[in-house]
């Protein structure tokens, strides 16, 4: 059976450094952090102070809807809106031309619209529940950053969510790509968005030992691969994606920023929170998204690694990156912007999937933050202090979620030749 050719043509982050790739891009390759104290709640309290918060975000002037239309959307949703937004205009495609039963959306996130949980609980006990806002549900359901930007731009094709923990970007993104490829579509919308950072988020997994607690020197709690490290940075944004299929963008001379070639999922089944410690499960993802793409393991240039900064995730996926790369591994530059960022649990992934195709597009690979001096058992050819100039034509992003799911995404350069 042959496929069809999936190609990227838009691309967009919401992000605690900003809102524009190229800037963006710039800020993570130059080492600069978004990690700063919260401050859009009181979290004096807290035993965690800090998080990858966006500053001063208003989606009315990301979008061409009110404030009034812009208060019955949940944080996370707002995010995915104005991501879509923009990745759109950069792709410069009319999605109100054409079959709109051929244009679709998934999009991911691993907790929804956990803001509105939380406020909704707060004015029930404390004003009853007659109260209660009409509009929680429609605002608070995982799937409403995706039905939004169907509702918002008419889109009739594909239309559906993923719930896969901080996997749920990258499986959108790879889900999405299955769709075009097999024919069920031609332009897929996707990405993940997250907004968890609430009270009762930066609690939660607070009390579950995850973060980091360096709140004294927020610029240096994300380190992944470090042997310093003590936990990941909970951060906020968006990530969205334009994918076409090759014959379309090309009909309508878009310009193409890279092209999708793998996917792979797989499971641990070991454990709700700690990964499988031999790297099991992400090595079958790994090697399940080369298979999907026809490739092997020697023609990758880049990882782009979930590396939260956990001990025992970063030393399972480097376990995995050593059974799947083998000798190769010595040689094969791996990176994590999360050190810049934080992790945007769900929307983790399909930020990382944006900068993959950045480091294919101006051949360099972004430093990991922080990563001073490395864990004996996380050994990898790290890419530290500085961004690395060498040509990347083929980057694996991998994203490892809660539940034990795992999902990898490949990206290469383009060649009309192939």
């Amino acid at each position: 059976m042959s496929f069809r050719r999936v190609v990227v043509t838009g691309t967009s982050v919401i992000t605690s450094l900003g809102h524009d790739v190229s800037d963006v891009w710039q800020k993570v390759c130059s080492g600069q952090s978004g990690i700063r104290p919260v401050e859009r709640f009181d979290c004096s309290e807290f035993a965690v102070r800090i998080g990858g918060e966006i500053p001063d975000f208003d989606a009315s002037a990301h979008l061409s809807i009110g404030r009034r239309e812009v208060r019955r959307i949940d944080r996370f949703g707002q995010f995915a809106l104005a991501a879509a937004q923009h990745a759109i205009t950069q792709a410069g495609i009319d999605l109100s031309a054409g079959d709109p039963a051929r244009y679709g959306s998934i999009v991911g996130s691993g907790i929804g619209g956990l803001e509105e949980i939380e406020s909704q609980h707060r004015l029930m006990f404390d004003r009853g529940p007659d109260r209660v806002s009409a509009l929680m549900m429609s605002k608070l359901i995982i799937n409403a950053a995706s039905g939004l930007i169907s509702v918002q731009w008419g889109l009739k094709g594909p239309g559906t969510a993923v719930a896969t923990a901080c996997a749920s970007g990258t499986s959108a993104v790879g889900e999405a790509f299955h769709k075009i490829r097999m024919g069920l579509c031609d332009v897929m919308v996707t990405g993940g968005s997250e907004a968890a950072l609430t009270p009762i988020g930066l609690a939660g997994f607070t009390r579950m030992k995850a973060l980091s607690r360096r709140n004294e020197s927020p610029a240096e709690a994300s380190r992944p691969f470090d042997c310093n490290r003590d936990g990941f940075v909970l951060a906020e944004g968006a990530g969205i994606l334009i994918l076409e299929e090759l014959g379309f963008a090309r009909a309508r001379g878009a310009e193409i920023l890279g092209e999708v070639v793998g996917f792979g999922l797989s499971a641990d089944a070991t454990h709700m929170t700690s990964p499988d410690p031999e790297g099991g499960g992400a090595a079958r993802a790994m090697q399940a998204a080369l298979l999907d793409a026809e490739l092997n393991a020697e023609q990758v240039d880049y990882i782009s690694a979930h590396a939260t900064g956990t001990p025992l995730g970063d030393r399972a996926e480097s376990a995995a990156v050593r059974r799947v790369f083998g000798e190769k591994t010595e040689s094969t530059p791996v990176s994590s912007t999360k050190g810049q960022l934080g992790h945007q649990l769900g929307a983790s992934g399909a930020m990382e999937s944006v900068f993959c195709l950045q480091a294919i597009r101006h051949n360099t690979i972004p430093p990991t933050l922080n990563l001073d001096n490395v864990d004996e058992q996380c050994q990898l050819d790290h890419v530290t202090r500085d961004a690395r100039e060498t040509p990347v034509d083929v980057a694996l992003n991998n994203s490892f979620g809660f539940g034990g799911h795992n999902a990898c995404v490949i990206f290469r350069r383009f060649d009309e030749a192939l």
